[in-house]
């Protein structure tokens, strides 16, 4: 039997964005006062800066049937890759407001936003950033390194 040992690399702000992602993270907060989220109250928006320079926004979208609503992150990765086919994606922010309040701690992308993700470091061959944002504590990690086992085709 063979033993091994996975190494996550993140980067934690207190307070404060990443350096040179200010904007993005400030329209990701911004955009979740467009989530449809009637039944949660919990509003997420994601803001994708694509390689060219433009950015591109999503917010959650819920429906009593609850399967049937879809994440800010895979609202707004798959209208950045279908709008930008060919761009590639630099970076994602995340941010939410919980019945209209920030919140305190960073917002993670469920398993499914991550698989799509992990997709997407595939298809365009290039990791990019995610940013997980929180009023007291925002976290910079790369997308590679939030779904390690993801799944691939064989």
């Amino acid at each position: 039997m063979e033993k091994a040992e996975l190494k996550i690399d993140y980067t934690v702000y207190r307070e404060s964005y990443p350096e040179g992602y200010e904007e993005l993270c400030r329209a990701a907060l911004d955009v979740t006062k467009n989530a449809y989220c009637v039944y949660s109250g919990f509003a997420v928006g994601a803001a994708v800066l694509m390689n060219n320079g433009e950015v591109v926004c999503g917010t959650n979208q819920e429906n009593v049937a609850y399967p049937s609503g879809l994440c800010a992150e895979r609202t707004a990765l798959f209208y950045a890759c279908s709008a930008y086919p060919e761009m590639g994606i630099k970076a994602i922010a995340i941010a939410a407001r919980d019945h209209g309040v920030e919140v305190d701690e960073n917002v993670t992308p469920c398993g499914a936003c991550r698989q799509v993700m992990a997709e997407i470091v595939q298809r365009y061959k290039a990791d990019f950033d995610v940013i997980m944002i929180g009023k007291k504590r925002t976290i910079l990690i790369k997308a590679s390194q939030l779904l390690p086992f993801s799944f691939v085709m064989p």
